[in-house]
Protein backbone atom coordinates (compact mmCIF):
# COMPACT_ATOMS: atom_id res chain seq x y z
CA UNK A 1 0.00 0.00 0.00
CA UNK A 2 1.55 3.50 -0.89
CA UNK A 3 0.92 5.93 1.66
CA UNK A 4 -2.09 8.24 -0.31
CA UNK A 5 -5.04 5.60 0.46
CA UNK A 6 -5.93 1.90 1.05
CA UNK A 7 -6.02 0.04 -2.41
CA UNK A 8 -6.89 -3.25 -0.75
CA UNK A 9 -10.08 -3.67 -2.95
CA UNK A 10 -8.80 -1.49 -6.17
CA UNK A 11 -8.33 -3.80 -9.50
CA UNK A 12 -6.61 -1.93 -12.47
CA UNK A 13 -7.02 -3.44 -15.86
CA UNK A 14 -3.72 -2.97 -18.52
CA UNK A 15 -4.06 -3.03 -21.73
CA UNK A 16 -0.75 -3.61 -23.20
CA UNK A 17 0.19 -3.82 -27.31
CA UNK A 18 2.79 -6.62 -28.04
CA UNK A 19 4.18 -4.55 -30.87
CA UNK A 20 7.90 -3.03 -29.96
CA UNK A 21 7.82 -6.18 -27.51
CA UNK A 22 11.28 -5.57 -27.09
CA UNK A 23 9.99 -2.07 -24.83
CA UNK A 24 6.16 -2.87 -23.85
CA UNK A 25 7.22 -6.04 -21.60
CA UNK A 26 9.57 -3.38 -19.73
CA UNK A 27 6.72 -0.84 -19.71
CA UNK A 28 4.58 -4.10 -18.29
CA UNK A 29 6.83 -5.04 -15.48
CA UNK A 30 7.12 -1.63 -14.65
CA UNK A 31 3.14 -0.86 -14.39
CA UNK A 32 3.17 -4.42 -12.65
CA UNK A 33 6.29 -3.63 -10.21
CA UNK A 34 4.26 -0.23 -9.35
CA UNK A 35 0.75 -1.93 -8.44
CA UNK A 36 1.93 -5.14 -6.91
CA UNK A 37 4.41 -2.31 -4.04
CA UNK A 38 1.11 -0.39 -3.47
CA UNK A 39 -0.32 -3.95 -2.18
CA UNK A 40 -2.50 -5.28 -5.43
CA UNK A 41 -2.40 -9.26 -5.70
CA UNK A 42 -2.31 -10.93 -8.64
CA UNK A 43 -5.86 -11.38 -8.67
CA UNK A 44 -6.49 -7.44 -8.76
CA UNK A 45 -4.63 -6.91 -11.75
CA UNK A 46 -5.82 -7.51 -15.14
CA UNK A 47 -3.42 -7.50 -18.07
CA UNK A 48 -4.55 -7.74 -21.61
CA UNK A 49 -2.38 -7.69 -24.82
CA UNK A 50 -3.59 -6.29 -28.31
CA UNK A 51 -1.31 -6.16 -31.57
CA UNK A 52 -0.38 -2.60 -31.40
CA UNK A 53 -0.95 1.02 -29.88
CA UNK A 54 -4.14 1.61 -32.17
CA UNK A 55 -5.92 -1.35 -30.74
CA UNK A 56 -5.07 0.04 -27.25
CA UNK A 57 -7.70 2.56 -26.50
CA UNK A 58 -10.25 -0.06 -28.24
CA UNK A 59 -9.41 -2.71 -25.14
CA UNK A 60 -9.47 -0.28 -22.85
CA UNK A 61 -12.97 0.44 -23.52
CA UNK A 62 -13.77 -2.79 -23.47
CA UNK A 63 -12.05 -3.85 -20.34
CA UNK A 64 -13.45 -0.48 -18.66
CA UNK A 65 -17.49 -2.25 -19.82
CA UNK A 66 -16.98 -5.58 -18.29
CA UNK A 67 -13.26 -6.18 -16.58
CA UNK A 68 -14.98 -4.70 -13.12
CA UNK A 69 -11.80 -2.19 -12.87
CA UNK A 70 -11.25 0.81 -10.71
CA UNK A 71 -9.03 2.04 -13.49
CA UNK A 72 -7.07 1.06 -16.70
CA UNK A 73 -3.36 1.48 -18.05
CA UNK A 74 -2.57 1.71 -21.45
CA UNK A 75 1.03 0.74 -22.61
CA UNK A 76 2.61 1.16 -26.10
CA UNK A 77 5.74 1.84 -27.70
CA UNK A 78 5.78 4.12 -30.93
CA UNK A 79 8.68 4.99 -32.68
CA UNK A 80 9.36 7.51 -35.33
CA UNK A 81 10.06 6.35 -38.46
CA UNK A 82 10.01 7.96 -41.68
CA UNK A 83 6.79 8.75 -43.02
CA UNK A 84 3.88 10.52 -41.16
CA UNK A 85 2.43 7.38 -39.86
CA UNK A 86 3.69 7.93 -35.96
CA UNK A 87 2.34 11.36 -35.93
CA UNK A 88 -1.41 9.48 -36.97
CA UNK A 89 -1.48 6.54 -34.70
CA UNK A 90 0.10 8.82 -31.48
CA UNK A 91 -2.78 11.17 -32.15
CA UNK A 92 -5.54 8.60 -32.59
CA UNK A 93 -4.10 6.29 -29.48
CA UNK A 94 -4.35 9.68 -27.28
CA UNK A 95 -7.48 10.69 -28.64
CA UNK A 96 -8.74 7.08 -28.07
CA UNK A 97 -7.51 6.78 -24.73
CA UNK A 98 -9.18 9.94 -24.30
CA UNK A 99 -12.75 9.04 -25.64
CA UNK A 100 -12.67 6.03 -23.63
CA UNK A 101 -11.79 6.69 -20.46
CA UNK A 102 -14.62 9.93 -20.78
CA UNK A 103 -17.20 7.50 -22.51
CA UNK A 104 -16.64 5.09 -19.91
CA UNK A 105 -15.82 7.56 -16.31
CA UNK A 106 -13.25 5.51 -15.73
CA UNK A 107 -9.82 6.77 -15.38
CA UNK A 108 -7.37 5.81 -18.13
CA UNK A 109 -3.46 6.55 -17.96
CA UNK A 110 -1.16 7.16 -20.63
CA UNK A 111 1.42 4.93 -20.68
CA UNK A 112 2.30 4.85 -24.76
CA UNK A 113 5.47 5.51 -25.54
CA UNK A 114 5.85 8.34 -28.38
CA UNK A 115 9.24 7.99 -28.61
CA UNK A 116 12.29 8.87 -31.99
CA UNK A 117 14.21 5.91 -31.47
CA UNK A 118 14.56 2.62 -29.96
CA UNK A 119 17.16 3.81 -27.39
CA UNK A 120 14.92 6.53 -26.39
CA UNK A 121 12.06 4.10 -25.89
CA UNK A 122 14.34 1.83 -24.02
CA UNK A 123 15.45 4.67 -21.78
CA UNK A 124 11.92 5.37 -20.51
CA UNK A 125 11.39 1.58 -19.92
CA UNK A 126 14.60 0.85 -17.69
CA UNK A 127 13.70 -0.88 -13.98
CA UNK A 128 12.09 1.16 -11.08
CA UNK A 129 9.82 4.01 -11.01
CA UNK A 130 11.11 5.80 -13.28
CA UNK A 131 9.61 3.41 -15.89
CA UNK A 132 6.44 5.07 -18.07
CA UNK A 133 4.87 1.84 -17.37
CA UNK A 134 5.12 2.44 -13.46
CA UNK A 135 4.53 6.13 -13.71
CA UNK A 136 1.14 5.17 -15.37
CA UNK A 137 0.14 2.42 -13.49
CA UNK A 138 1.30 5.35 -10.04
CA UNK A 139 -1.52 7.43 -11.75
CA UNK A 140 -4.14 4.88 -12.54
CA UNK A 141 -4.03 4.07 -8.71
CA UNK A 142 -4.18 7.75 -7.80
CA UNK A 143 -6.99 8.47 -10.27
CA UNK A 144 -8.97 5.18 -9.14
CA UNK A 145 -8.80 6.69 -5.60
CA UNK A 146 -9.73 10.14 -6.47
CA UNK A 147 -12.78 8.63 -8.92
CA UNK A 148 -13.46 6.70 -4.88
CA UNK A 149 -13.81 9.78 -3.18
CA UNK A 150 -15.50 11.70 -5.65
CA UNK A 151 -18.13 9.30 -6.20
CA UNK A 152 -21.77 9.70 -4.86
CA UNK A 153 -22.65 8.17 -1.53
CA UNK A 154 -24.72 5.55 -1.91
CA UNK A 155 -28.33 5.41 -1.36
CA UNK A 156 -30.04 4.20 1.81
CA UNK A 157 -30.69 0.49 2.00
CA UNK A 158 -28.67 0.20 -1.51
Amino acid sequence: MTGTGAVDDMRVGIVVSTYNDFVTNKLLDGAVGALRAAGLGEDQILVTTVPGAFEVPQAARRVAAFGRVDAVVGLGCLIRGETPHFEVIAAAVAQGLTNAAMDSGLPMTFGVLTTNSAEEALARAGAGPTNKGWEAADAALAMGRLFRQLSPPSEPGG
